[in-house]
């Protein structure tokens, strides 16, 4: 990344997997693949990519609705961005998370919009709008995580 960009102002992290599964059915490779993915590949991005970005820039994490319910490494990102922004306070760097809800990405086609079709086309604006806002207007927000996802977190 160095060697096309000497710096930037934003790194927007983003890696999902999950398997829908029982607790009891998960095996120590299926947890290790979800947390390598889900946490481990998250701190390692933002540990070597964090030197390149300007003074008042900005790190968004992608974390999600199942920090509440299910996935066990979302939240550890939730917990991440916390305690990043407590640490790169002197870099004046900020860092947030989006936590958003159904998205139709195909990975599980129609199980969140068979409802609502149209749903996962609005959630996926509505997380772009709030990781921009993020990015670049909230200039003095850090350690916040927003759920975007039509009260999903709340059920």
């Amino acid at each position: 990344m160095k060697a096309e960009f000497d710096t930037f102002d934003l790194l927007f992290v983003n890696a999902r997997f999950s398997l829908p599964t029982l607790f009891e059915r998960v095996t120590d490779a299926i947890y290790d693949e979800m947390f390598n993915l889900n946490a481990r590949g998250p701190f390692v991005a933002v540990q070597k990519l964090t030197p390149l970005i300007n003074r008042g820039g900005a790190v968004v994490l992608t974390t999600s609705v199942s920090n509440v319910k299910g996935m066990l490494a979302k939240p550890a990102l939730r917990n991440f961005a916390q305690v990043l922004a407590v640490e790169f306070l002197p870099q004046e760097i900020r860092v947030n998370a989006v936590s958003p809800g159904p998205i139709d990405t195909g990975i599980r086609e129609g199980v969140h919009t068979q409802h609502h079709p149209d749903e996962a086309l609005r959630n996926l604006e509505g997380n772009i709008k709030a990781a921009l806002f993020l990015a670049f207007d909230a200039t003095f927000t850090t350690g916040l995580e927003i759920s975007v996802d039509g009260s999903w977190s709340q059920l």
